[in-house]
C-alpha cells in the first residue's frame, strides 16, 4: 500500500447509465468537489469518450458512483493508465467500495488534499485459444469462469498449472479468481477469502461431482490453462460479462496481468475485514443493510 502524496485537480465521476437515483447523487458529489476548487466532470460508464480522457492523462482520480458492477467497469478503464479509483456505494453490496452514501462528505476533502493511500490490486489476463488461433484476450478484475451453458449438466474441465496437470474436474464450472474476486463468485461456492492486496491466483471448482473439491491458491507467476470438454454447451465469462461460447479442446489461458487496479483507501488495512464482517452478519442482497 502506497502513502505517496498526490496532487488532485481533475476528477471524473462515472455512473451506471441505468441505475436509479445515481445521477442526482453524482451531481451532489460534483457540486461538493467543485466547491473545494476541483475540476469535475460526470461521465457514464458507457461514455465513448471516457477511455480517451483517461489515456490522455487528463484525469487524476476516477470516482465510481454505484455498485460493485460499476466499480468493475471503472477498474477496467483505469487500470491501463494507473489512475487511482475511488468507489462510493449506491448499491446493495459494496465489497469493492470504500465510501458509503452517508459518509463521502467526510472523506472527499481528504481526497482533494491528497490525504489517502493507494491499494494495488492484481488483475489477471485471460486468453481464449482455439488451436493456434487467439480468439480473444481479456483483462480480469474479479474472476474468469469456465462453466456449463444452459443445459443443467456438468462439464469436464482439465486444469494445468505451468504445463503440469493440476486436476480433471467434472463440475458445473471452474473459477480462476483474483484476491479481489475472492469475495464474489468464488466465496459463493465455498472458496477462501483472501486479503485484497495479495498477489495470488485462486482456483475454485463449482459443484464438483466425484472430483477434487478443494480450492487451490497459486502464486502470481503461475500460468493456468483450462481445457473444457462437453457434449453440450460450455462457456467462458469474464467478471460476469456475457458468456463466450467454447468448443471442445479450446484452451483458456490465465496469468497475472501487467496491469493492476489502484484503489483509493482512507482507512487502516482492517477496513476490509470490518466491512466483510458487516456484510456476513446482514446480507445486503436481501435488504439487511440500509
Amino acid at each position: 500500500m502506497s502513502n505517496k502524496k498526490r496532487t488532485v485537480k481533475r476528477i471524473v465521476i462515472t455512473v451506471h447509465p441505468k441505475m436509479s437515483g445515481v445521477n442526482e447523487q453524482a451531481q451532489q458529489v460534483c457540486d461538493f468537489l467543485q466547491n473545494l476548487g476541483v475540476e469535475v466532470e460526470i461521465c457514464k460508464t458507457d461514455n465513448c469518450d471516457l477511455p480517451q480522457k483517461l489515456a490522455a492523462g487528463k484525469v487524476d482520480i476516477l470516482i465510481a458512483l454505484g455498485g460493485d458492477g460499476t466499480m468493475l467497469r471503472a477498474g477496467h478503464l483505469t487500470a491501463p493508465y494507473s489512475i487511482p479509483l475511488l468507489g462510493i456505494n449506491m448499491g446493495r453490496f459494496g465489497f469493492l467500495m470504500q465510501l458509503g452514501r452517508d459518509d463521502w462528505q467526510e472523506y472527499l476533502p481528504r481526497l482533494v488534499n491528497g490525504d489517502f493511500q493507494i491499494e494495488n490490486r492484481i488483475m489477471l489476463k485471460a486468453e481464449h485459444w482455439r488451436g493456434d488461433k487467439l480468439m480473444g484476450s481479456f483483462e480480469v478484475m474479479n474472476e474468469v469462469v469456465v462453466c456449463r451453458g444452459q443445459v443443467v449438466r456438468p462439464i469436464r474441465i482439465r486444469a494445468e498449472v505451468d504445463g503440469y496437470t493440476l486436476a480433471s474436474y467434472v463440475a458445473d464450472g471452474l473459477i480462476a479468481s483474483t484476491p479481489t474476486g475472492s469475495t464474489a463468485y468464488a466465496m459463493a461456492v465455498g472458496g477462501p477469502i483472501m486479503p485484497p492486496e495479495l498477489r495470488n491466483i485462486l482456483i475454485v471448482p463449482v459443484a464438483p461431482h466425484l472430483s477434487m473439491d478443494r480450492a487451490v491458491i497459486l502464486p502470481a507467476g503461475a500460468c493456468v490453462n483450462f481445457f473444457p470438454s462437453s457434449d453440450h454447451q460450455a462457456v467462458m465469462s469474464i467478471d460476469g460479462h456475457a458468456p463466450v461460447p467454447l468448443k471442445n479442446d479450446d484452451r483458456v489461458s490465465i496469468e497475472a496481468s501487467d496491469h493492476q487496479v489502484n484503489f483509493v483507501v482512507f482507512q487502516d488495512p482492517g477496513y476490509f475485514y470490518r466491512n466483510l464482517s458487516r456484510y456476513m452478519e446482514q446480507n445486503p442482497s436481501i435488504g439487511g443493510i440500509k
